[in-house]
């Protein structure tokens, strides 16, 4: 069964809600017959990376609140993150476009390292404050990983997976999402937000079993015969 997430790698939500998540995915008996997929969301497309300014002043001057409210906003998602095992210090927090870093984790995907590049990116920019618009940083951190790096690089010099990161974004619009984390459950069920785990897994386990019964597993009735195993066993 497929799970889609619309997710921004600059939402403080979509890091709890992904912890969140996976504390719940680890509780379901069936995570094995779960295929997770990670889909790019941009909350604000428009920012410009800008390392003159505080995340709490670009806050402030983009939501039209003070400084006190946009650090009061920051001190709420840190409390969240520390319940469930996570340090987001918004005060080395930067402003920074996230288009970059969604096509790297396209790029991530193809090389069957999707999860990683998710989580080394929301680490990065909430809990070590990088810049993660920037393309040496970005390149850092997909070597961290195990990607080539110089694979990345031409990657980032390049428009590759624009349209993907574009298409994710047309796709999210068309099924309506408008806040994430957003997550699809085999196409039929959604969770919007970071809820607790609880919420999660009752909705796995309502998807999955409509999911099995449309697909149920197929069991073979086999003629056993002399077989060679794996390990160059033959009998």
């Amino acid at each position: 069964m497929k799970i889609e997430v619309w997710s921004d790698v600059v939402c403080p939500f979509c890091y709890i809600g992904k912890k969140k998540f996976e504390t719940a995915l680890a509780n379901f008996e069936e995570r094995n017959n779960v295929e997770f997929v990670w889909k790019s969301f941009q909350l604000n497309p428009n920012v410009k990376t800008n390392l003159n300014i505080s995340l709490y002043q670009h806050l402030a001057d983009s939501k039209g609140i003070s400084v006190e409210q946009a650090k009061g906003m920051g001190g709420h998602a840190a409390q969240m993150a520390t319940s469930v095992g996570l340090t987001m210090n918004f005060d080395k927090s930067v402003v920074a476009n996230s288009f970059n870093a969604h096509r790297l984790i396209h790029f991530a995907k193809e090389n069957g390292l999707q999860h990683e590049m998710k989580e080394r990116l929301f680490k990065a920019y909430f809990t070590e404050g990088k810049n993660i618009d920037d393309i040496e940083m970005l390149i850092s951190l997909g070597k961290e990983i195990g990607l080539n790096a110089e694979e990345v690089k031409a990657v980032l010099e390049s428009d590759k997976y624009a349209d993907a990161v574009k298409g994710d974004v047309k796709e999210s619009q068309q099924l309506g999402v408008t806040d994430v984390p957003f997550f699809v459950f085999d196409r039929k069920y959604a969770v919007s937000g970071a809820q607790d785990p609880a919420a999660f897994l009752e909705t796995l386990e309502k998807s999955f079993s409509e999911w099995r019964t449309a697909n149920p597993t197929v069991k073979l009735q086999v003629k056993e015969g002399p077989v060679c195993t794996p390990d160059k066993v033959c009998e």
